[in-house]
């Protein structure tokens, strides 16, 4: 099973673009468990709050793996991954729990798609940092290039993000795009 995870900052269009990607391929998706973790509790979360995430995203994550091979689709797509986890505890409680280090080391990922900063900020009361998104996003970049992994940068705007992504995902695939379907 390839596993493609999208990845960045908050407000860059993961959940829009991961869903669009999965309906695309004709497989499935697992969504950002944070989000409805966090949903309907009161404002701020603890280390346990993430460790739990983390533990959801998991599931999350195979839950997916099961419905794309019901499906018989060799691709899921993975809206987040435990990198954002790790990013929101370093930056919140100045480390991460060790379990999910070791965790991502074994998190093996076909194709890490990280987004740009580059769409508008959307407003949502999940969101905390409007103005610090080029500064995490020079985080996500540090560590997939520290980890040596497959990841290409996704930017522009709706329709073009999901052209590149395309691009990227069918070169996964071996996949000879079209000239007209090029990302530039």
């Amino acid at each position: 099973m390839l596993r493609v995870a999208l990845t960045g900052p908050e407000s860059t269009g993961k959940t829009t673009l991961s869903r669009l990607l999965a309906e695309h391929y004709g497989t499935a998706w697992a969504p950002e468990y944070a989000r409805a973790y966090l949903t309907g509790r009161p404002p701020g979360y603890t280390l346990p709050d993430l460790e739990d995430i983390a533990r959801g995203q998991l599931q999350a994550e195979e839950q997916a793996v099961a419905a794309a091979q019901r499906l018989g689709r060799p691709l899921v797509f993975c809206d987040t991954d435990l990198l954002v986890i790790k990013i929101w505890a370093e930056h919140s409680f100045g480390y991460c729990p060790d379990w999910i280090l070791r965790r991502m080391e074994q998190q093996q990922y076909a194709l890490i798609l990280l987004l740009n900063v580059d769409l508008p900020w959307e407003a949502d009361p999940l969101r905390e940092h409007p103005r610090q998104r080029g500064h995490f996003y020079a985080l996500y970049q540090r560590e997939l290039r520290d980890q040596l992994s497959n990841f290409a940068e996704i930017c522009g705007p709706p329709a073009h993000r999901f052209e590149q992504a395309c691009f990227h995902v069918d070169e996964l695939l071996g996949r000879q795009p079209r000239p007209d379907e090029a990302a530039g």
